[in-house]
């Protein structure tokens, strides 16, 4: 390896010898390796020429009056003198050169200052408004569906579909994704700016939201039985939003850099967040308990279930989602049109719609600002990890969005109403932490991958067996029970979470079209379980109802 700076004033004497490269090999040098260089009042230029297995961060660098940098270990005889607050940097194990010369020494991978460094390297060279508004953005794209689902302790209780409300709900969430195929279909007559399809996306959401609020205790008479339609429409026009987003919203994040597609999906995993905080502050009212109800025969009293009231309605919850859509929209908007927004591009050539390339021969204004230019090199996958990761990707789709929504009530109310709504905030919230963690522990290799997804089903496992053995789970009655329902439910859908941004993140190397293959197999793994968990939940007897009463 060799480093050349030289003072724009005068030359630089220049150091050479022999020396055994491989006494450098795998050593790691960071900007705060230099901290030691003296500064100089005149500009350097600074040329490096890197060998393999040895890095430096040329960037603190850029202030330093250097003499002479050298792979090669010099000798003193020929070493020249340095003059103040010149630095001298030679191998490792050569002796010192000059009283004011900085030896360079292999890093401590233990070190604080280290750790620090990457911690502020992971913030810097990013627009917090961005930041805010991809957050935002991101919140608004889940927030209607996951607002429905984390309602359903309170909504089984007075719907006529009783604990097959979560069934249902889940088929009707799937009927969203003719929100893509629309989409889709439009793309394919006519090529228009697939921002203009987001506006209208997130204005129907955003009446499904208030429309909820107010109607959706309204039933109807419908194939021989009572139906809660109001609300079945109401989820609907927000499950438009959800499905058509994954297609949509995450694609059109694709053009900026790749941080801010972390952070949007950090703002979906909030989406499952917010409306938990609140429902949590809501609360269930209590477990149901059996009263007797007001009979006049002494003889033969009879019993009622009766569960306290929460803390407010669901009338109340939903127009907070509703304040909350409208705050997204808001959102977008600024981050569709803000020209200090589009500077935080990727190098990227936009097409119609969702079809853009990457520009690695381009650096974008922000870097070229920076004068370090970072080009994002693409990681092409094998054919045979591209299709692994796809289907592993739907497969939890289908468990994830499928299957696991549709029998949780099963699951958890035998238990009781408290552990039901702990179970149901406590695992939504998991998905936004699972998202926090993927940006500062990121696993991106199929190995990796695997493992987690390997861990998940072992809490898949006790989760199921616990909704087939409804009415009568194992543990029930006791606080053992409850803890332990509660804590598998969170920590499987954290995995699951964590899973599908790791895989999410290795796609999105791969191109703007690949997102769209990821929101399809997600949409497509989550339709196939939606449809098996409703034909299982309400056409055979695997799984049975428990009456407190």
């Amino acid at each position: 390896m060799r480093i050349t700076a030289t003072d724009r004033t005068s030359a630089a004497s220049s150091v050479t010898g022999g020396h055994d490269q491989q006494q450098y090999h795998d050593h790691q040098y960071g900007a705060d390796d230099f901290d030691g260089i003296a500064p100089t009042t005149t500009s350097s230029s600074i040329i490096v020429d890197e060998e393999p297995g040895f890095s430096v961060d040329s960037r603190r660098l850029k202030s330093a009056n250097l003499v002479s940098v050298s792979g090669a270990s010099p000798t003193t005889k020929n070493a020249p003198k340095a003059a103040d607050g010149d630095c001298l940097i030679t191998s490792p194990s050569s002796p010192a050169l000059t009283e004011n010369c900085c030896l360079l020494r292999k890093p401590n991978g233990n070190n604080m200052k280290s750790k620090l460094s990457g911690v502020r390297g992971a913030l810097q060279n990013r627009s917090l408004l961005v930041d805010l508004l991809a957050i935002l953005f991101g919140v608004g794209a889940w927030i209607g569906v996951n607002s429905s689902f984390v309602q359903l302790p309170l909504l089984v209780a007075n719907a006529p579909e009783g604990w097959n409300l979560p069934s249902y709900l889940v088929v009707i969430t799937q009927l969203g994704n003719l929100g893509p195929l629309l989409y889709t279909g439009l793309q394919k007559v006519r090529a228009f700016r697939d921002s203009y399809m987001i506006y209208a996306v997130l204005i129907v959401g955003t009446v499904g939201a208030i429309c909820m609020a107010f109607l959706y205790e309204v039933t109807a008479h419908v194939f021989g039985a009572e139906r809660s339609v109001a609300m079945f429409v109401c989820v609907f026009a927000l499950a438009l939003v959800g499905c058509t987003s994954s297609v949509l919203f995450m694609p059109y994040m694709g053009r900026f850099r790749a941080i801010y597609l972390i952070t949007y999906l950090i703002g979906e995993g909030l989406s499952g967040f917010l409306p938990s905080i609140v429902a949590l502050i809501q609360g269930v009212g209590g477990n149901a308990e059996c009263i007797p109800n007001n009979s006049t025969d002494l003889d033969a009293p009879e019993f009622i279930s009766y569960t306290p009231p929460p803390r407010f309605g669901s009338m109340e919850y939903f127009i907070f989602v509703f304040v909350v859509l409208i705050i997204s929209t808001v959102a977008f908007t600024v981050l569709d049109n803000h020209p200090r927004c589009r500077k935080e591009y990727a190098a990227v050539v936009i097409n119609h719609g969702n079809d853009y390339t990457y520009d690695n021969d381009h650096p974008t204004t922000h870097e070229k600002a920076n004068g370090a230019v970072k080009v994002e090199q693409s990681k092409i996958l094998s054919n045979r990890n591209y299709a692994y990761l796809m289907i592993l990707l739907g497969i939890l789709c289908m468990f994830g969005n499928g299957i696991f929504p549709s029998i949780q009530s099963y699951s958890c109310l035998p238990y009781g109403n408290v552990a039901y709504h702990l179970t149901v905030t406590l695992s939504t919230m998991a998905n936004p932490v699972a998202c926090f963690l993927a940006v500062f522990l990121p696993h991106t290799s199929i190995r990796a991958i695997t493992s987690i997804s390997l861990l998940s089903a072992l809490f898949a496992v006790y989760a199921l067996l616990t909704a087939f053995m409804s009415p009568s789970p194992p543990l029930m009655g006791r606080a053992i029970g409850d803890a332990l329902v509660i804590a598998t439910w969170t920590t499987l859908i954290g995995l699951v979470s964590y899973v599908r941004l790791s895989i999410t993140t290795v796609f999105r190397y791969q191109g703007g079209k690949s997102l769209v293959w990821v929101g399809a197999v997600t949409q497509i793994g989550s339709l196939l379980g939606s449809i098996l968990s409703f034909s299982l939940v309400n056409f055979t007897d695997l799984f049975q109802q428990y009456y407190p009463c």
